[in-house]
């Protein structure tokens, strides 16, 4: 028990407490020192008094137990408020792995945490890219004829990457209690090139069972490197999707299972304009299965995850063709961490497989377009999983408590189909270097060159951009315990 917390609160006790100890001392410092030993029946009544002042304080303390029982008892957390606080980690420690969830344990503290930051990107584009776009690095998004988003040269700058979050953790009986609830202002699909609230996660966990939309476990967003860039590199498996895991290891090493949200995308190629096609619809009746597996060391970890899905669309039109069909899609991430030394981080991915692009964080489609001679009159065109592999390779290096840089280079490449179009997306580039500047605790500021190339599957045609941006991040956080 913490008597120094029970006394400052009880300022009655404590007086009296004093009092009786420190009377006595002052009688005793007044009485004038013998010039002679004291006699025996002297030193017994000291002795006796001794003791009855050490039973006193005995019973004093046992009161003062007592009360500070049923204090705690009836009020709990306005204790843990006002006398506790969380301890942290220096600023250069690694954040420690994660401790498993100990089920059949309610005991604890709930954490409630608010966070986000504040972002400017304002930069000048050298070349041309979709409009839609125009503050990230997309080899797709590049234009697939000369002069597609014409004319070269732009000042561009927004607040996009800002973003808003809350977090809760919570025990319960049956493990740890996790919540996450995150928007930005990055607007995609109908509100792309919009500055609009889009989310991010909606996630729930609770022992090794989570739910809702958060980080695809065949994806790694480890291998993410500290750019200014929002995009990142296109070589990385890069999706949040709506999904219920299963995590029946965690920590150092740890095992992930999920079922989530199926879909895909395709591409009718030469084929696009034939009113045959019109009826083709997508029909997703099994979720996809991916999960992953993490090794953590002292050098850093490695992580293998997989994929595996089934594809299938339907012809709704009832005429002479049957244009239905069915594809896998299947593929693997390897993804690791290397801890250079203490001031440089490697970061690396390699990925292949085949209709898993929708996972990708910059690929075309899915599902190509395909000659099928031997199908026959019902059959001359079929759909087909494009086969693709990309990789990532980055390195995060701090100069400094108050500099640091990113420098690297992703790649990606498909397997286009004979039925698609020749300018059709083949592969893509993209690469980065910057210069990142802390001058103050929670603010950001930095410069950054990038360049991204997308690659035509037929006609030769390149197309390249380049671009200089600074940014200026301001991060918030507030953590509640109760």
């Amino acid at each position: 028990m913490n008597l120094n917390r029970v006394y400052w609160g009880r300022p009655s006790v404590f007086a009296f407490v004093l009092a009786v100890l420190l009377v006595p001392t002052s009688a005793f410092a007044q009485t004038p020192e013998p010039t002679t030993p004291q006699q025996p029946n002297e030193v017994e009544q000291l002795k006796k008094r001794l003791q009855q002042l050490e039973q006193t304080v005995v019973e004093l303390k046992g009161q003062i137990d007592s009360i500070e029982a049923k204090k705690k008892s009836s009020t709990p957390a306005v204790v843990n408020a006002v006398f506790t606080e969380p301890a942290a980690a220096p600023p250069e420690a690694p954040a420690p792995d994660p401790e498993p969830a100990k089920p059949q344990d309610s005991k604890g503290e709930s954490t409630f945490e608010v966070y986000g930051f504040a972002m400017l990107d304002f930069g000048y584009q050298f070349k041309q890219n979709d409009p839609n776009w125009f503050d990230v690095i997309r080899p797709t998004k590049l234009p697939s004829f000369p002069n597609e988003f014409a004319p070269n040269g732009k000042v561009y700058s927004g607040v996009r990457q800002s973003r808003l979050g809350v977090k809760s953790s919570t025990p319960t009986d049956y493990g740890e209690l996790k919540t996450q609830f995150e928007f930005e202002l990055f607007g995609t699909g109908v509100d792309a090139g919009q500055t609009t609230f889009r989310l991010r996660h909606a996630y729930g966990e609770l022992g090794q069972f989570g739910a809702g939309q958060t980080w695809s476990p065949f994806m790694d967003i480890d291998v993410f490197p500290n750019s200014l860039e929002y995009w990142g590199p296109n070589g990385m498996v890069f999706f949040r999707n709506v999904q219920f895991r299963w995590m029946p290891l965690k920590g150092r090493n740890s095992v992930t299972i999920a079922l989530e949200r199926p879909g895909a995308s395709a591409d009718q190629g030469r084929f696009e304009d034939r009113n045959e096609l019109q009826g083709i619809r997508g029909k997703f009746d099994l979720p996809d299965l991916s999960g992953n597996v993490r090794f953590t060391r002292n050098w850093g970890y490695f992580q293998a995850a997989g994929m595996l899905r089934r594809i299938k669309w339907v012809d709704t039109l009832d005429d002479e063709f049957d244009l239905e069909g069915t594809e896998v899609g299947a593929g693997l991430n390897l993804t690791s961490n290397v801890k250079f030394g203490p001031n440089d981080t490697g970061r690396f991915a390699f990925v292949f497989g085949q209709g898993i692009q929708n996972y990708m964080n910059d690929a075309d489609v899915d599902i190509g377009i395909e000659l099928n001679p031997g199908g026959g009159p019902r059959r001359p065109i079929k759909g087909v999983a494009l086969p693709m592999w990309s990789m990532v390779a980055f390195l995060d290096h701090n100069w400094n408590k108050k500099f640091s840089s990113a420098i690297g280079y992703s790649f990606m490449d498909v397997d286009n189909s004979n039925g698609q179009a020749p300018d059709a997306y083949h592969r893509g580039h993209y690469a980065l270097g910057n210069l990142l500047y802390y001058p103050w605790e929670r603010v950001m500021i930095g410069g950054e060159l990038q360049w991204g190339r997308r690659e035509n599957f037929l006609d030769g045609f390149k197309s390249d951009d380049f671009r200089i941006q600074f940014s200026f991040r301001y991060n918030f956080s507030k953590l509640f315990t109760f």
